[in-house]
Protein backbone atom coordinates (compact mmCIF):
# COMPACT_ATOMS: atom_id res chain seq x y z
CA UNK A 1 0.00 0.00 0.00
CA UNK A 2 1.73 3.44 -0.91
CA UNK A 3 1.30 6.29 1.31
CA UNK A 4 -1.19 8.38 -1.03
CA UNK A 5 -3.17 5.37 -0.59
CA UNK A 6 -2.52 5.18 3.14
CA UNK A 7 -3.59 8.80 3.37
CA UNK A 8 -6.56 8.56 1.09
CA UNK A 9 -7.95 6.12 3.70
CA UNK A 10 -7.29 7.96 6.36
CA UNK A 11 -9.01 11.07 4.48
CA UNK A 12 -11.58 9.11 3.96
CA UNK A 13 -12.26 7.26 7.64
CA UNK A 14 -11.73 10.40 9.10
CA UNK A 15 -14.44 13.00 7.27
CA UNK A 16 -16.72 10.12 7.91
CA UNK A 17 -15.54 10.05 11.33
CA UNK A 18 -16.61 13.69 11.93
CA UNK A 19 -20.30 13.14 10.16
CA UNK A 20 -19.70 13.96 6.98
CA UNK A 21 -21.66 12.16 4.25
CA UNK A 22 -19.61 9.13 3.08
CA UNK A 23 -19.94 10.20 -0.67
CA UNK A 24 -18.41 13.70 -0.19
CA UNK A 25 -15.25 11.94 2.13
CA UNK A 26 -14.84 9.80 -0.66
CA UNK A 27 -14.98 12.66 -3.15
CA UNK A 28 -12.95 14.32 -0.98
CA UNK A 29 -10.18 11.75 0.42
CA UNK A 30 -9.84 11.12 -3.79
CA UNK A 31 -9.09 14.80 -4.66
CA UNK A 32 -6.40 14.43 -1.84
CA UNK A 33 -4.74 11.00 -3.43
CA UNK A 34 -4.74 12.90 -6.84
CA UNK A 35 -2.85 15.87 -5.12
CA UNK A 36 0.08 13.61 -3.51
CA UNK A 37 0.53 11.96 -6.55
CA UNK A 38 0.85 15.00 -8.51
CA UNK A 39 -1.93 14.42 -11.01
CA UNK A 40 -4.66 16.92 -12.49
CA UNK A 41 -6.86 17.18 -10.18
CA UNK A 42 -9.63 17.38 -12.63
CA UNK A 43 -9.46 13.92 -13.39
CA UNK A 44 -11.67 13.30 -10.15
CA UNK A 45 -14.27 14.98 -11.71
CA UNK A 46 -13.96 13.41 -15.43
CA UNK A 47 -13.86 9.98 -14.04
CA UNK A 48 -17.18 10.81 -12.40
CA UNK A 49 -18.67 12.24 -15.23
CA UNK A 50 -17.65 9.76 -17.53
CA UNK A 51 -18.54 6.42 -15.57
CA UNK A 52 -21.86 8.13 -15.04
CA UNK A 53 -22.36 9.01 -19.03
CA UNK A 54 -21.34 5.88 -19.90
CA UNK A 55 -23.46 3.69 -17.59
CA UNK A 56 -27.39 4.23 -19.21
CA UNK A 57 -28.32 1.32 -16.81
CA UNK A 58 -27.82 4.16 -14.02
CA UNK A 59 -31.14 5.56 -14.80
CA UNK A 60 -32.89 2.81 -13.91
CA UNK A 61 -32.78 4.16 -10.09
CA UNK A 62 -33.88 7.56 -10.29
CA UNK A 63 -36.99 6.07 -11.85
CA UNK A 64 -37.85 3.26 -9.21
CA UNK A 65 -37.49 5.51 -6.76
CA UNK A 66 -40.17 8.16 -8.86
CA UNK A 67 -42.37 4.80 -8.83
CA UNK A 68 -41.93 3.34 -5.57
CA UNK A 69 -42.84 7.14 -3.93
CA UNK A 70 -46.07 7.33 -6.23
CA UNK A 71 -47.22 3.90 -5.76
CA UNK A 72 -46.95 4.82 -1.10
CA UNK A 73 -49.42 7.93 -2.17
CA UNK A 74 -52.71 7.76 -1.63
CA UNK A 75 -54.60 4.27 -0.88
CA UNK A 76 -52.37 2.25 -3.23
CA UNK A 77 -50.52 0.71 -0.01
CA UNK A 78 -53.96 0.80 1.86
CA UNK A 79 -55.66 -1.51 -0.82
CA UNK A 80 -52.67 -3.77 -1.00
CA UNK A 81 -52.99 -4.71 2.22
CA UNK A 82 -57.04 -5.39 2.18
CA UNK A 83 -55.56 -7.81 -0.78
CA UNK A 84 -52.97 -9.30 2.02
CA UNK A 85 -55.37 -9.15 4.71
CA UNK A 86 -57.84 -11.44 2.80
CA UNK A 87 -55.09 -13.65 1.78
CA UNK A 88 -53.22 -14.64 4.29
CA UNK A 89 -54.75 -12.86 7.97
CA UNK A 90 -57.03 -15.83 8.41
CA UNK A 91 -53.82 -17.59 10.18
CA UNK A 92 -52.69 -17.54 13.82
CA UNK A 93 -49.73 -14.66 13.64
CA UNK A 94 -52.00 -13.48 10.36
CA UNK A 95 -51.53 -9.85 10.37
CA UNK A 96 -47.49 -10.65 10.65
CA UNK A 97 -47.77 -12.71 7.90
CA UNK A 98 -49.84 -9.83 6.05
CA UNK A 99 -46.75 -7.70 6.75
CA UNK A 100 -44.72 -9.68 4.86
CA UNK A 101 -46.70 -10.88 2.14
CA UNK A 102 -47.02 -7.26 1.52
CA UNK A 103 -43.55 -6.41 1.00
CA UNK A 104 -43.10 -9.41 -0.98
CA UNK A 105 -45.72 -7.87 -3.48
CA UNK A 106 -44.59 -4.24 -3.36
CA UNK A 107 -41.09 -5.17 -3.79
CA UNK A 108 -42.11 -6.11 -7.51
CA UNK A 109 -42.98 -2.19 -7.90
CA UNK A 110 -39.91 -0.53 -5.92
CA UNK A 111 -37.16 -2.04 -5.54
CA UNK A 112 -36.09 -0.30 -2.48
CA UNK A 113 -36.18 -1.38 1.31
CA UNK A 114 -36.32 1.83 2.48
CA UNK A 115 -39.64 3.09 -0.05
CA UNK A 116 -41.22 -0.53 1.93
CA UNK A 117 -40.31 0.37 5.11
CA UNK A 118 -41.54 3.98 5.07
CA UNK A 119 -44.78 3.00 2.98
CA UNK A 120 -46.01 0.01 3.85
CA UNK A 121 -44.68 -0.64 6.69
CA UNK A 122 -46.36 2.26 8.78
CA UNK A 123 -49.95 1.05 7.54
CA UNK A 124 -48.63 -2.82 8.69
CA UNK A 125 -47.62 -1.39 11.79
CA UNK A 126 -50.81 0.22 12.84
CA UNK A 127 -52.92 -2.61 11.95
CA UNK A 128 -50.55 -5.58 13.51
CA UNK A 129 -50.66 -2.64 17.18
CA UNK A 130 -54.58 -1.88 17.12
CA UNK A 131 -56.09 -3.01 20.32
CA UNK A 132 -53.19 -4.54 21.72
CA UNK A 133 -52.69 -7.29 19.10
CA UNK A 134 -49.13 -7.11 18.97
CA UNK A 135 -46.09 -5.54 21.15
CA UNK A 136 -44.99 -2.60 19.15
CA UNK A 137 -41.49 -3.58 18.87
CA UNK A 138 -42.35 -6.88 17.37
CA UNK A 139 -44.43 -4.90 14.97
CA UNK A 140 -41.42 -2.81 13.98
CA UNK A 141 -38.98 -5.48 13.94
CA UNK A 142 -40.96 -7.63 11.23
CA UNK A 143 -41.62 -4.59 9.37
CA UNK A 144 -37.87 -3.76 8.95
CA UNK A 145 -37.20 -7.53 8.35
CA UNK A 146 -39.55 -8.16 5.92
CA UNK A 147 -38.45 -4.63 4.09
CA UNK A 148 -35.44 -6.39 3.45
CA UNK A 149 -37.04 -8.84 0.80
CA UNK A 150 -37.67 -5.58 -1.49
CA UNK A 151 -34.11 -5.13 -3.11
CA UNK A 152 -34.29 -8.85 -3.59
CA UNK A 153 -37.17 -9.52 -5.60
CA UNK A 154 -36.83 -7.68 -9.22
CA UNK A 155 -36.63 -4.58 -9.54
CA UNK A 156 -33.89 -3.72 -7.18
CA UNK A 157 -32.00 -0.56 -7.17
CA UNK A 158 -28.97 -2.67 -5.40
CA UNK A 159 -28.49 -4.84 -8.17
CA UNK A 160 -28.49 -2.17 -10.55
CA UNK A 161 -25.60 -0.82 -8.50
CA UNK A 162 -23.82 -3.94 -8.64
CA UNK A 163 -24.36 -4.75 -12.13
CA UNK A 164 -22.28 -1.47 -12.69
CA UNK A 165 -19.39 -2.37 -10.92
CA UNK A 166 -19.09 -5.57 -11.62
CA UNK A 167 -20.30 -5.38 -15.25
CA UNK A 168 -23.03 -8.21 -15.22
CA UNK A 169 -26.47 -8.59 -16.72
CA UNK A 170 -29.22 -6.68 -15.21
CA UNK A 171 -31.72 -9.08 -16.36
CA UNK A 172 -30.25 -11.81 -15.05
CA UNK A 173 -29.43 -10.47 -11.44
CA UNK A 174 -33.09 -9.83 -11.44
CA UNK A 175 -34.25 -13.32 -12.44
CA UNK A 176 -32.00 -14.43 -10.08
CA UNK A 177 -33.39 -12.77 -7.01
CA UNK A 178 -36.74 -13.99 -7.75
CA UNK A 179 -36.55 -17.40 -5.79
CA UNK A 180 -33.99 -16.15 -3.03
CA UNK A 181 -36.65 -13.25 -2.65
CA UNK A 182 -39.28 -16.21 -2.23
CA UNK A 183 -37.28 -18.22 0.14
CA UNK A 184 -36.42 -15.10 2.71
CA UNK A 185 -40.31 -14.61 2.21
CA UNK A 186 -41.22 -18.43 3.20
CA UNK A 187 -38.45 -18.28 6.10
CA UNK A 188 -39.84 -15.02 7.57
CA UNK A 189 -43.05 -16.11 7.98
CA UNK A 190 -42.49 -19.70 9.18
CA UNK A 191 -40.45 -17.67 12.17
CA UNK A 192 -43.37 -15.26 12.17
CA UNK A 193 -45.76 -18.74 12.78
CA UNK A 194 -43.46 -20.01 15.03
CA UNK A 195 -43.10 -16.89 17.44
CA UNK A 196 -47.35 -16.59 17.17
CA UNK A 197 -48.07 -20.00 18.18
CA UNK A 198 -44.64 -19.78 21.16
CA UNK A 199 -46.60 -16.01 22.34
CA UNK A 200 -50.06 -16.98 21.66
CA UNK A 201 -51.06 -14.33 19.61
CA UNK A 202 -54.43 -13.70 18.90
CA UNK A 203 -56.10 -15.53 15.52
CA UNK A 204 -57.77 -12.25 13.24
CA UNK A 205 -61.15 -12.13 12.34
CA UNK A 206 -61.31 -14.04 9.13
CA UNK A 207 -61.81 -12.15 6.14
CA UNK A 208 -65.00 -14.33 4.35
CA UNK A 209 -64.06 -16.22 1.02
CA UNK A 210 -66.75 -14.24 -0.72
CA UNK A 211 -64.48 -11.13 0.28
CA UNK A 212 -61.28 -12.27 -1.72
CA UNK A 213 -62.69 -11.79 -5.21
CA UNK A 214 -63.48 -8.00 -4.03
CA UNK A 215 -60.27 -7.47 -2.74
CA UNK A 216 -58.77 -8.50 -5.29
CA UNK A 217 -60.60 -6.35 -7.70
CA UNK A 218 -59.60 -3.79 -5.82
CA UNK A 219 -55.80 -4.37 -5.79
CA UNK A 220 -55.66 -5.80 -9.45
CA UNK A 221 -54.33 -2.48 -11.32
CA UNK A 222 -51.64 -2.38 -8.59
CA UNK A 223 -50.69 -6.59 -8.69
CA UNK A 224 -50.59 -6.16 -12.59
CA UNK A 225 -46.95 -3.64 -12.03
CA UNK A 226 -44.75 -6.30 -11.15
CA UNK A 227 -46.11 -8.14 -14.22
CA UNK A 228 -46.08 -5.44 -16.81
CA UNK A 229 -41.78 -4.46 -15.38
CA UNK A 230 -41.04 -8.16 -15.47
CA UNK A 231 -43.01 -9.27 -19.11
CA UNK A 232 -41.09 -5.71 -20.90
CA UNK A 233 -37.79 -6.94 -19.34
CA UNK A 234 -38.27 -10.71 -20.18
CA UNK A 235 -40.32 -10.20 -23.00
CA UNK A 236 -37.68 -8.87 -25.15
CA UNK A 237 -39.87 -5.28 -25.60
CA UNK A 238 -37.42 -3.40 -23.06
CA UNK A 239 -34.14 -2.88 -21.33
CA UNK A 240 -33.99 -2.60 -17.50
CA UNK A 241 -33.71 1.10 -17.55
CA UNK A 242 -37.15 1.49 -20.13
CA UNK A 243 -38.69 -1.18 -17.91
CA UNK A 244 -38.12 1.20 -15.17
CA UNK A 245 -39.58 4.46 -17.17
CA UNK A 246 -42.56 1.98 -17.94
CA UNK A 247 -42.89 1.88 -14.09
CA UNK A 248 -42.80 4.97 -13.40
CA UNK A 249 -45.03 5.96 -16.11
CA UNK A 250 -47.81 3.35 -14.87
CA UNK A 251 -47.69 4.13 -11.44
CA UNK A 252 -48.09 7.59 -12.44
CA UNK A 253 -51.22 7.07 -14.17
CA UNK A 254 -52.65 4.83 -11.79
CA UNK A 255 -52.29 7.16 -9.21
CA UNK A 256 -53.55 10.57 -11.51
CA UNK A 257 -56.11 9.04 -13.57
CA UNK A 258 -57.45 5.83 -12.30
CA UNK A 259 -57.65 6.56 -8.60
CA UNK A 260 -57.83 9.79 -8.98
CA UNK A 261 -56.04 10.53 -5.61
CA UNK A 262 -52.36 12.10 -6.97
CA UNK A 263 -52.89 16.02 -7.20
CA UNK A 264 -50.30 18.97 -9.04
CA UNK A 265 -49.16 19.42 -4.97
CA UNK A 266 -48.52 15.75 -4.70
CA UNK A 267 -46.82 14.84 -7.63
CA UNK A 268 -44.66 18.00 -6.84
CA UNK A 269 -43.73 16.03 -3.65
CA UNK A 270 -43.08 12.79 -5.19
CA UNK A 271 -40.94 14.46 -7.09
CA UNK A 272 -38.96 16.32 -5.32
CA UNK A 273 -38.43 13.62 -2.55
CA UNK A 274 -37.54 11.80 -5.67
CA UNK A 275 -34.88 13.92 -6.75
CA UNK A 276 -33.28 14.51 -2.82
CA UNK A 277 -32.98 10.79 -2.62
CA UNK A 278 -31.33 10.25 -6.73
CA UNK A 279 -29.24 12.99 -5.74
CA UNK A 280 -27.96 10.96 -2.59
CA UNK A 281 -27.18 8.21 -4.33
CA UNK A 282 -25.74 9.85 -7.24
CA UNK A 283 -23.25 11.45 -5.39
CA UNK A 284 -22.33 7.89 -3.72
CA UNK A 285 -21.93 6.33 -7.21
CA UNK A 286 -20.32 9.30 -8.20
CA UNK A 287 -17.75 9.01 -5.25
CA UNK A 288 -17.32 5.04 -5.92
CA UNK A 289 -16.32 5.76 -9.18
CA UNK A 290 -13.45 7.76 -8.40
CA UNK A 291 -12.81 5.99 -5.40
CA UNK A 292 -12.72 2.34 -7.88
CA UNK A 293 -10.12 4.00 -10.04
CA UNK A 294 -7.44 5.17 -7.06
CA UNK A 295 -7.95 1.61 -6.27
CA UNK A 296 -7.72 0.07 -9.54
CA UNK A 297 -4.66 2.29 -10.09
CA UNK A 298 -3.44 0.83 -6.56
CA UNK A 299 -3.74 -2.45 -8.03
CA UNK A 300 -5.41 -3.15 -5.17
CA UNK A 301 -8.01 -6.20 -6.35
CA UNK A 302 -5.29 -7.84 -7.99
CA UNK A 303 -3.58 -7.48 -5.03
CA UNK A 304 -6.21 -9.47 -3.32
CA UNK A 305 -6.74 -11.77 -5.88
CA UNK A 306 -3.67 -12.82 -6.31
CA UNK A 307 -3.02 -13.20 -2.49
CA UNK A 308 -6.46 -15.55 -2.46
CA UNK A 309 -5.36 -17.68 -5.29
CA UNK A 310 -1.56 -18.08 -3.90
CA UNK A 311 -3.28 -19.90 -0.78
CA UNK A 312 -5.43 -21.95 -2.38
CA UNK A 313 -8.46 -21.14 -1.28
CA UNK A 314 -11.72 -22.72 -2.61
CA UNK A 315 -14.83 -21.22 -4.02
CA UNK A 316 -16.65 -22.06 -1.35
CA UNK A 317 -14.39 -20.79 1.56
CA UNK A 318 -13.84 -17.59 -0.24
CA UNK A 319 -17.79 -17.44 -0.47
CA UNK A 320 -17.87 -17.95 2.98
CA UNK A 321 -15.23 -16.15 4.58
CA UNK A 322 -16.54 -12.93 2.24
CA UNK A 323 -20.20 -13.03 3.70
CA UNK A 324 -18.89 -13.16 6.94
CA UNK A 325 -16.57 -10.04 6.55
CA UNK A 326 -19.95 -7.95 4.91
CA UNK A 327 -22.40 -8.92 7.48
CA UNK A 328 -19.66 -7.27 9.93
CA UNK A 329 -19.47 -4.70 7.67
CA UNK A 330 -22.80 -4.21 7.63
CA UNK A 331 -23.11 -3.34 10.94
CA UNK A 332 -20.94 -0.27 10.19
CA UNK A 333 -21.47 0.68 6.67
CA UNK A 334 -24.61 1.75 4.06
CA UNK A 335 -25.65 -1.07 1.47
CA UNK A 336 -24.95 0.93 -0.97
CA UNK A 337 -20.97 1.66 -0.05
CA UNK A 338 -20.79 -2.16 0.21
CA UNK A 339 -22.06 -2.65 -3.19
CA UNK A 340 -19.66 0.09 -4.85
CA UNK A 341 -16.66 -0.13 -3.29
CA UNK A 342 -16.12 -3.15 -0.91
CA UNK A 343 -17.33 -5.80 -3.87
CA UNK A 344 -15.53 -4.65 -6.61
CA UNK A 345 -12.04 -5.95 -4.93
CA UNK A 346 -13.51 -9.20 -4.54
CA UNK A 347 -14.72 -9.14 -8.32
CA UNK A 348 -11.30 -10.34 -9.73
CA UNK A 349 -10.90 -13.04 -7.42
CA UNK A 350 -14.46 -14.35 -8.31
CA UNK A 351 -13.53 -14.66 -11.81
CA UNK A 352 -9.99 -16.48 -11.26
CA UNK A 353 -11.77 -18.77 -9.21
CA UNK A 354 -14.58 -19.86 -11.22
CA UNK A 355 -17.41 -18.10 -9.26
CA UNK A 356 -20.40 -17.25 -11.17
CA UNK A 357 -20.83 -13.46 -11.02
CA UNK A 358 -24.90 -13.34 -10.84
CA UNK A 359 -24.59 -16.03 -8.38
CA UNK A 360 -21.80 -13.90 -6.02
CA UNK A 361 -23.93 -10.76 -6.77
CA UNK A 362 -27.19 -11.98 -5.94
CA UNK A 363 -25.65 -13.22 -2.56
CA UNK A 364 -23.89 -10.08 -1.52
CA UNK A 365 -26.84 -8.25 -2.08
CA UNK A 366 -28.71 -10.19 0.04
CA UNK A 367 -26.07 -9.47 2.64
CA UNK A 368 -25.65 -5.78 2.05
CA UNK A 369 -29.60 -6.31 2.59
CA UNK A 370 -29.28 -8.04 6.05
CA UNK A 371 -26.82 -5.23 7.02
CA UNK A 372 -29.86 -3.13 6.98
CA UNK A 373 -31.32 -4.43 10.31
CA UNK A 374 -28.04 -5.48 12.10
CA UNK A 375 -27.19 -2.62 14.82
CA UNK A 376 -25.56 -0.03 15.43
CA UNK A 377 -25.99 1.16 11.94
CA UNK A 378 -29.45 -0.59 10.79
CA UNK A 379 -30.83 2.08 8.14
CA UNK A 380 -34.12 -0.10 8.27
CA UNK A 381 -34.46 0.29 12.39
CA UNK A 382 -34.38 4.24 12.26
CA UNK A 383 -36.35 4.73 9.02
CA UNK A 384 -39.27 2.66 10.60
CA UNK A 385 -38.54 4.29 13.97
CA UNK A 386 -38.67 7.71 11.94
CA UNK A 387 -42.03 6.92 10.73
CA UNK A 388 -43.67 5.39 13.65
CA UNK A 389 -42.31 6.57 16.69
CA UNK A 390 -41.34 2.85 18.59
CA UNK A 391 -38.31 3.05 20.42
CA UNK A 392 -34.98 1.59 18.66
CA UNK A 393 -34.67 -0.12 21.79
CA UNK A 394 -38.10 -2.11 21.74
CA UNK A 395 -36.93 -3.03 17.96
CA UNK A 396 -33.57 -4.42 18.82
CA UNK A 397 -34.67 -6.47 21.48
CA UNK A 398 -36.90 -7.89 18.76
CA UNK A 399 -34.58 -8.14 15.69
CA UNK A 400 -32.51 -10.98 15.97
CA UNK A 401 -34.72 -13.77 15.41
CA UNK A 402 -35.55 -12.41 11.99
CA UNK A 403 -31.51 -11.60 11.35
CA UNK A 404 -30.96 -15.61 12.91
CA UNK A 405 -32.94 -16.95 9.82
CA UNK A 406 -32.33 -14.22 7.23
CA UNK A 407 -28.44 -15.40 7.92
CA UNK A 408 -29.70 -19.38 7.75
CA UNK A 409 -30.92 -18.16 4.44
CA UNK A 410 -28.59 -16.33 3.18
CA UNK A 411 -25.63 -19.37 3.31
CA UNK A 412 -28.35 -21.66 2.28
CA UNK A 413 -27.84 -19.41 -1.38
CA UNK A 414 -23.93 -20.26 -0.69
CA UNK A 415 -24.06 -23.69 -0.53
CA UNK A 416 -26.95 -24.12 -2.62
CA UNK A 417 -26.26 -21.94 -5.84
CA UNK A 418 -29.43 -23.58 -8.17
CA UNK A 419 -31.17 -21.51 -5.58
CA UNK A 420 -30.59 -18.57 -7.03
CA UNK A 421 -29.11 -19.58 -10.86
CA UNK A 422 -32.30 -22.20 -11.57
CA UNK A 423 -34.26 -19.48 -12.54
CA UNK A 424 -32.01 -17.67 -14.95
CA UNK A 425 -30.95 -20.84 -16.43
CA UNK A 426 -34.22 -21.58 -17.60
CA UNK A 427 -34.09 -18.14 -19.21
CA UNK A 428 -31.21 -19.13 -21.41
CA UNK A 429 -28.35 -17.83 -18.99
CA UNK A 430 -25.09 -19.87 -19.06
CA UNK A 431 -23.10 -19.18 -16.17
Amino acid sequence: MSFAFAMTLAAMFGLAALGTPISLSMIVAAVAYLAIKGQDLGLAAEQIIQGLYDSFVILAVPLFIIAANVMNSGSITTRLNEFCVALVGRFRGGLGHVNIVVSIIFSGMSGSAVADAAGTGKISIDLMTKDNRYTPGYAAAITAASAVIGPIIPPSIPMVLYALVSDTSVGYLFIAGALPGLLIGAVLMAYNHFVAVRRNFPVDEKVPLSGIPRATARAFPVLLMPFILLYGIYGGIATPTEAAAMAAAYALLLAAFYYRELTWKGLYAVTLDGARASASIGLLIGGALIFNYIVAAENIPGTVSAWLTGIQISPLAFMVAVNLLLLVLGCLLDASTIILVILPLFVPTCKALGIDLVHFGVVTVVNAMIGLITPPYGVLLFVTNAVTGIPLRAMIAEIWGFVAVLVAALFAMILFPDIVLWLPRMFGYEG
